[in-house]
C-alpha cells in the first residue's frame, strides 16, 4: 500500500513538471508575439510551482519574466528577476539575460542625468538614479546620486532612505585618481583612466603622473543626515546621528567639525567650543581651528582668550586677513566703554580729555592690524574703518588717502 502511495506522489510531481515546462513554453510563446502582459500573467500562475522545482526551471522563469518585465518598462521588478538569475549557479540564461539588464542600466541612468542636469527635475532624477542603483546594486555612486538629488528636491524622507541605504553598504565614495601635471596651465588634472593618463604623458603634455585617492564621502553623508533630520526639526536624532558617526570615528576631523556646525546651527556655542578644542587637539596646526575659537571667546566676552586664539592663527597662516581684521575689533571693543564715559563727562574737561587720550591709545594698538588686514584683503569695511582711525590719531595725510578711497568704493 505504501508503495502505491508514493507511485501516486511520484506521479502528481511528473505531472506538477510537465504543468511548469508547459505554463514556461506559452509564456515564451506570448513573449515572442510581444504580447507581454499574457506572459507575466501567465508566469505569475505558476511561479509557486517553479519555485519548488529545479533549477533549470527556475532560471528560465527568471529569464523570461525579466525579459518581459523589461520589454513592460517595468525596470525595477525586472531587475529582481534578471539579478536572482545571474545569482544563480545554472547560468544558461545568463549570456541572454546580461545585454538586457545592461541596456535597462543605461536607459534609466541616462534619463537620471538628463533629468537632473538638463530639466532640472530633481525629484524624478532622484527615482532614477535610485532605480539605476537597483538594476545595478556594484554601482553605488548611484545611490549617492539619489540622495543628492532627493535633497535637492527637498524629499527629505526620501533623501534619508538614501543615505541610510549608503551607510548600511558601507559606501565611501573614494576613488581612485590618476592624474597629472598639465605642462600648458600647471593644474593637476584627474585623467580618468592609467591608460588615458600614460597615454597623455608620453605626448609630452603632461607630466608628473600620479595615483591618488579621493576624499572618503562618509562625514558628508552623516552631516547630511543630521541637516536633514535638523531641517525637519529632529534636532535630538540629528546630534545622536552625528554623536553615533563620531563614536565609530573618533579621531575624524571632518566628522567633529561637521557636529560643531550642528552646534553653530543650533546657537550652542559653549558646546562648539568645547567641540573646537578636541578638533585643535588631533589637528594643532590648523590655523581655521584656532579662529574659530576666537570667535566663540570674542562672543562670549572672553576677550584676552580671543586675541590669544587670533594671534595664534596668525602665527600659522601669516596670510590670514580675516583674523588680522578679529584681532582689530577685539582690541577697538576697548572702545565701546571708553565712548559711554566721554558721553558722560562731557562738560567736564579734563576727564573729557584724558578718555580722548586713551581712546588714542586703542586705536594705535588696533591700527597695525587693521592695516594688515587691508592689505591682505581690501573691503570698504578696512577701508572706512581706518580713514576713522587715521583721523581720529590726526594723520592727516593717510586720512585723506582713505576718505577718497572710500568715496571711490561706495
Amino acid at each position: 500500500m505504501k508503495k502505491q502511495i508514493l507511485a501516486l506522489s511520484l506521479g502528481f510531481v511528473s505531472l506538477g513538471l510537465m504543468a511548469q515546462k508547459s505554463e514556461l513554453k506559452t509564456a515564451e510563446k506570448a513573449i515572442k508575439k510581444q504580447d507581454f502582459t499574457s506572459a507575466i500573467n501567465t508566469l505569475n500562475s505558476v511561479e509557486g510551482a517553479v519555485m519548488m522545482g529545479d533549477d533549470k526551471y527556475k532560471s528560465k522563469f527568471y529569464f523570461l519574466k525579466g525579459k518581459a518585465l523589461s520589454a513592460k518598462k517595468d525596470y525595477k521588478n525586472a531587475a529582481e528577476a534578471l539579478n536572482a538569475l545571474l545569482a544563480m549557479k545554472e547560468k544558461k540564461y545568463s549570456g541572454e539575460a546580461a545585454p538586457i539588464l545592461n541596456q535597462m542600466i543605461q536607459e534609466v541612468s541616462n534619463k537620471a542625468v538628463d533629468l537632473y542636469n538638463n530639466k532640472k527635475d530633481y525629484k524624478n532624477a532622484a527615482d532614477n538614479f535610485y532605480l539605476t542603483y537597483m538594476l545595478s546594486p556594484k554601482d553605488t555612486s548611484f545611490a549617492y546620486n539619489a540622495a543628492i538629488a532627493a535633497t535637492q528636491a527637498k524629499e527629505y524622507d526620501a533623501a534619508i532612505k538614501y543615505y541610510k541605504e549608503l551607510r548600511r553598504i558601507g559606501y565611501t565614495g573614494v576613488e581612485t585618481q590618476y592624474v597629472a601635471t598639465n605642462k600648458a596651465t600647471g593644474k593637476v588634472e584627474n585623467l580618468g583612466s592609467k591608460q588615458q593618463r600614460d597615454l597623455m604623458v608620453k605626448t609630452g603634455n603632461y607630466l608628473k603622473p600620479e595615483t591618488k585617492s579621493s576624499e572618503s564621502k562618509t562625514a558628508t553623508i552623516v552631516k547630511n543626515i543630521a541637516l536633514i533630520l535638523k531641517e525637519q526639526g529632529k534636532t535630538d536624532e540629528a546630534i545622536a546621528a552625528l554623536a553615533e558617526a563620531r563614536k565609530a570615528n573618533p579621531k575624524d576631523l571632518n566628522l567633529l567639525l561637521n557636529e560643531a556646525d550642528m552646534y553653530i546651527k543650533l546657537e550652542k556655542m559653549d558646546k562648539f567650543g568645547e567641540l573646537m578644542s578636541e578638533a585643535i587637539a588631533l589637528d594643532p596646526e590648523n590655523p581655521t581651528l584656532y579662529y574659530n575659537l576666537g570667535v566663540v571667546n570674542f562672543n562670549q566676552g572672553r576677550m584676552e582668550d580671543a586675541k590669544k586664539y587670533y594671534q595664534k592663527a596668525t602665527e600659522l597662516k601669516p596670510d590670514y586677513g580675516d583674523a588680522y581684521m578679529n584681532l582689530a575689533v577685539v582690541v577697538l571693543d576697548k572702545d565701546k566703554a571708553i565712548v559711554e564715559e566721554m558721553n558722560k563727562n562731557l562738560s567736564n574737561f579734563k576727564k573729557y580729555d584724558e578718555l580722548a587720550l586713551k581712546q588714542k591709545e586703542v586705536y594705535k594698538e588696533a591700527l597695525p592690524f587693521l592695516e594688515k588686514a587691508d592689505g591682505l584683503n581690501r573691503n570698504i569695511d578696512t577701508v572706512k574703518t581706518l580713514m576713522n582711525l587715521y583721523e581720529v590719531l590726526e594723520m592727516e595725510d593717510k586720512a585723506k588717502e582713505y576718505r577718497d578711497l572710500y568715496k571711490s568704493m561706495k
